[in-house]
């Protein structure tokens, strides 16, 4: 196994861009295969999840150009959109890795689609739940069965047998589920009506969802997140040129290191109006103590005294909500992460995989269902990190070289899954003690 020993770190400041959104990136690259006329995307994310929502697309006739940039990885692509739904491929297999943000919309549009299918992942992906998605689908009219484990991938699904109606489906586990079911069903004969069953979680992913899809032409109304209405018979319609924000998941780390560390780090391509549901995650390192200063077009980070222990409810940001979790570990306090259960169904069961690691590094944990709570150690201890697969456990644990203490990251490479370069980008912000 691969493994990245980063020395403790003395000093944090500088200035980056970012990689363009994952969430915004592949919903993106779905939106304009299906739209009418020819979309340029501007910032793509170049990753392993935006590769495989390419394979699936070009596997199905989709025309796709990527304009490579001199370090070699594509920041701008031009879709030529089919103007109608897809069209069965000869090979109908499709082995998504572990891109929720592929799997989950791409199984839900095909099931529009005539053609049998078998949509497959990793072995990460084999063990991630689907069967919410599945059983919304079935309640649709969709012939779905699981190959495997049941609930998971990989599962065969004959399409073409969905024309829209009502539909239920439980909004407590991942809000993918919902926004899968929110880009097919415009595209359905009929009205579609979306009931959610109990409070829906991770809502900020839901306005990207219903934002870029009116980018594209096409709306869909709710009732508090609880009822959604999608007319039928709608057309996705290409908004030629459409710029993806810099990730803001991918900017928490960088945030926190400025908040931990005490210089100011800017990061680009990514402002005071971003419609990503993490850059709330802004709102709390300033409860906490950092100085935030917000732009049109970049945000600002620089450690405004000690940190403050945090007792908050941060089901809005799941994955950001991690990195609070290592910023709690610099804390003065013991600081506890409320209605987090999600964290249990994401890449990996990321509750118990940061109770674990967190552990090493000195901390005491208590976890419950849904809950973290966190007690910082007086002294960082050396650790050797395992990842389990999950790019937001590297980056996150990264964070922890900047204690006074060596840390070793397993399997660095898994942040290709996101963003490729992360230690690099890391790297020209921070400084090692000497």
């Amino acid at each position: 196994m691969d493994q990245l020993l980063l020395k403790p770190i003395d000093h944090v400041a500088g200035e980056i861009s970012l990689p363009g959104s994952k969430s915004l990136s592949n919903r993106a690259l779905l939106l304009s295969a299906l739209a009418t006329g020819q979309t340029r995307l501007h910032n793509l994310l170049h990753s392993d999840d935006t590769g495989r929502m390419l394979e699936a697309l070009r596997q199905m006739h989709v025309a796709v150009d990527i304009a490579v940039d001199i370090n070699g990885e594509g920041t701008d692509c031009t879709v030529t959109g089919l103007g109608e739904l897809f069209t069965p491929p000869n090979e109908t297999k499709f082995s998504l890795g572990n891109a929720g943000t592929a799997i989950r919309p791409l199984t839900s549009m095909l099931s529009l689609c005539d053609g049998k299918f078998i949509i497959d992942g990793d072995d990460y992906m084999r063990e991630r739940p689907i069967d919410h998605l599945v059983d919304a689908l079935r309640q649709l009219g969709a012939d779905i069965q699981y190959l495997g484990k049941p609930g998971c991938p990989p599962i065969q699904l004959i399409g073409g047998r969905i024309s829209g109606g009502h539909v239920s489906i439980r909004g407590d586990i991942s809000s993918q589920y919902l926004t899968a079911l929110l880009m097919s069903l415009p595209l359905a004969v009929k009205d579609s009506v979306i009931e959610v069953i109990g409070e829906q979680v991770s809502k900020p992913y839901l306005d990207i969802t219903l934002g870029i899809m009116a980018q594209y032409g096409v709306t869909a109304t709710h009732e508090n997140y609880q009822v959604f209405y999608i007319k039928g018979r709608q057309q996705y319609v290409s908004p030629d040129n459409y710029l993806i924000e810099g990730d803001a998941s991918s900017a928490s780390y960088f945030f926190a290191a400025a908040a931990i560390k005490g210089g100011t780090v800017r990061v680009n391509g990514l402002g005071r109006d971003s419609v990503q549901g993490d850059i709330a995650f802004l709102d709390v390192i300033e409860q906490m103590g950092a100085t935030v200063t917000r732009h049109e077009s970049w945000i600002e980070v620089t450690r405004g005294g000690p940190l403050q222990a945090i007792d908050l409810d941060l089901n809005h940001i799941p994955d950001a909500a991690m990195t609070v979790a290592m910023l709690a570990l610099f804390a003065d306090g013991t600081s506890r992460i409320r209605n987090i259960y999600n964290w249990r169904v994401k890449e990996t069961d990321r509750m118990t995989a940061m109770a674990t690691e967190l552990v090493k590094l000195g901390a005491e944990i208590e976890t419950g269902d849904d809950y973290i709570v966190i007690t910082p150690p007086k002294t960082i201890l050396p650790a050797t990190i395992d990842t389990y697969g999950d790019h937001r456990m590297a980056m996150c644990f990264s964070l922890a070289a900047l204690g006074d203490s060596p840390i070793t990251i397993n399997d660095p490479g898994c942040v290709a899954k996101t963003f490729p370069d992360y230690f690099s980008v890391l790297q020209q912000i921070t400084r090692p003690k000497p």
